[in-house]
């Protein structure tokens, strides 16, 4: 694990950060507004693709920090909850399992995703290292495929209605149990504090 504990609000990864964040709202906005399929797969490709490059950035340039995380996961909620919404425009019928989507997203899957705050990681990309279910359960890369773009892809589907509602039943489940899961974790002594992992003393670290 790399990065610091604050680090530079500026830097690279978080400017890319909020920029994918106002490109996908913009363009949601606009695929909202005008109903066009296209401008909404511009606003998925400006969401889903800026949050691997701002991850990517972060992680090579060693400028994770915990002040990024949480801005990325603010972002997400913004950009996937408009996107969520044109969605809706375009496909009206998929009004219930939109609705579950976003309240599992919004909700559980925040409160699930700020929970790595409680713990001395960087971000819920750590979060291996408190708990490994929940970590593959919902930070693991296939299963944020899967929260994230699992909704959007079972629309292109004629007749999706319920593709759609076994999709967000499913998420919702993992996202209740990783919840009950990491509220157990909580009433357990927490780590040491966080420090920059260069100034750590290695009598301190486990082997």
């Amino acid at each position: 694990m790399s990065g610091t504990l604050d680090g530079d609000a500026l830097n690279a990864p978080n400017a890319i950060t909020l920029v994918r964040a106002v490109a996908a709202v913009v363009l949601a906005v606009l695929a909202l507004t005008q109903a066009s399929a296209a401008l909404l797969i511009a606003a998925y490709a400006a969401y889903w693709l800026g949050d691997v490059l701002d991850g990517l950035v972060a992680r090579l340039l060693r400028q994770e920090t915990r002040f990024g995380a949480v801005l990325d996961i603010v972002a997400d909620r913004a950009s996937c909850s408009l996107c969520i919404a044109a969605l809706l425009v375009l496909r009206p019928e998929l009004a219930l399992p939109c609705v579950v989507f976003l309240v599992q997203f919004l909700v559980l899957d925040c409160h699930l995703s700020l929970a790595f705050l409680r713990w001395p990681i960087l971000s819920p990309n750590y979060f291996h290292l408190v708990h490994r279910g929940v970590y593959r359960w919902n930070w693991w890369p296939p299963a944020k495929v899967v929260n994230t773009a699992a909704l959007a892809l079972t629309a292109l589907i004629p007749g999706a209605y319920w593709y759609a509602v076994a999709v967000v039943t499913l998420i919702l489940v993992v996202k209740v149990y990783s919840v009950v899961v990491v509220h157990r974790l909580t009433r357990r002594p927490l780590g040491p504090p966080f420090v920059e992992p260069q100034l750590r003393d290695p009598s301190l670290v486990s082997p």
